[in-house]
C-alpha cells in the first residue's frame, strides 16, 4: 500500500519527508521548496495523517513497508529520507528494514528510544474529540471550541490543518487524521520496536541527527541508543530552536540539510 504524496522539482537527486504526529506531508513545504531547485522532493502523508489510508492499528514496522512502497514506486534509485518526530522514526525503521532505498538520513528531534505517552498528546486527541462538529459553520468556530484546552495559539492552528469540509459528514466536517487509533496507540507511537529489530542489521548509510537546543527529545543518554541502530550519526543541535526546529527555525534546518544532502556519499 503506497501513500499519499505529492511531488516538487524535476532534477536532481530525491528527498523524501516524514512529518510527525497530527502533521502532513504539506507541513514540509517551505523546506521542500528551498530544495526543488537541486532535488526532486517528495512531502508524505504518513498513515492515518493526511489523505493517505488508514488501518486498524499503528505499528513503524508496517508504517516502514508502506514507506518503502512509496519510494519504490515514485522513482529509481535510494533517497535521503527526512523524518520529523514520529516521522524521524518512521525514517530510521524504514532505513533500518530497507536500507537499499535509503541513500542517506535526517532525523529531526528524535532519538531510537521509548519516550513514553506524552500526558500533552493524550490531552490533544481527546480535546480534538470533543469538538462538536454539529455546531461548526466555519474553521473558527472550532477554533472557539478548542481555545480553553489548547491555549496556544500555534499549537492550536496546528491541529486545526486537520479539520477539513467532508461532504460525508452530516456535519460537513470531518478530521482528516484518525483521532481514534492514534489516541489509543500512542504508546506504540510512542515508543521503540527494539526487540522486533534486534535481528536487524545497523544502518550503515550517512545520518544526520539535528536536536532543537530548546527540546527535551534528544538528551545525552540517548546517544548510545543512536550509535547502536546508527553509527555513522553525526548530531547538530539547532540552539534556538525547540522541538518543531524546522519551522522555528527554518532557515538554519534548511542550511544544515542542503549541507547534508551535498555530501558525497561515504565509503
Amino acid at each position: 500500500m503506497t501513500l499519499h504524496h505529492t511531488a516538487l522539482g524535476s532534477a536532481g537527486s530525491r528527498v523524501v519527508f516524514l512529518h510527525g504526529l497530527f502533521g502532513q506531508g504539506k507541513n514540509w513545504t517551505s523546506i521542500a521548496k528551498g530544495l526543488a531547485e537541486e532535488h526532486r522532493v517528495l512531502l508524505v502523508d504518513l498513515p492515518h495523517h493526511g489523505r493517505s489510508p488508514w488501518s486498524e492499528s499503528f505499528d513503524y514496522l508496517e508504517v516502514a513497508e508502506q514507506v518503502a512502497a512509496t519510494i519504490a514506486e515514485s522513482g529509481e534509485g535510494p533517497v535521503a529520507l527526512v523524518g520529523h518526530s514520529l516521522g524521524g522514526k518512521a525514517a530510521m525503521v524504514t532505513a533500518l528494514v530497507h536500507p537499499e532505498l535509503v541513500e542517506r538520513l535526517c532525523v529531526a528531534d528524535i532519538a531510537p528510544v521509548a519516550y513514553g505517552a506524552h500526558r500533552e498528546f493524550v490531552d490533544f486527541v481527546a480535546a480534538m474529540q470533543a469538538v462538536d462538529l454539529a455546531k461548526v459553520e466555519r474553521r473558527s468556530d472550532a477554533e472557539d471550541q478548542l481555545r480553553d484546552a489548547v491555549p496556544d495559539e500555534t499549537v492550536r492552528s496546528f491541529l486545526l490543518q486537520n479539520l477539513r469540509r467532508d461532504p460525508r459528514a452530516a456535519s460537513g466536517w470531518g478530521w482528516q487524521v484518525n483521532l481514534e487509533v492514534l489516541g489509543r496507540d500512542l504508546e506504540e507511537i510512542s515508543g521503540w520496536p527494539a526487540e522486533r529489530l534486534a535481528h536487524t542489521a545497523p544502518y550503515d548509510g550517512p545520518v544526520l541527527w539535528l536536536a532543537g537546543g530548546r527540546s527535551g527529545y534528544v538528551r545525552p543518554e540517548n546517544d548510545a541508543a543512536m550509535d547502536r541502530w546508527f553509527p555513522r550519526n553525526r548530531k547538530v543541535t539547532i540552539k534556538e530552536a525547540g522541538h518543531w526546529l524546522h519551522s522555528e527555525q527554518p532557515e538554519i534546518f534548511l542550511e544544515v540539510l542542503r549541507r547534508f544532502l551535498g555530501d558525497q556519499p561515504q565509503s
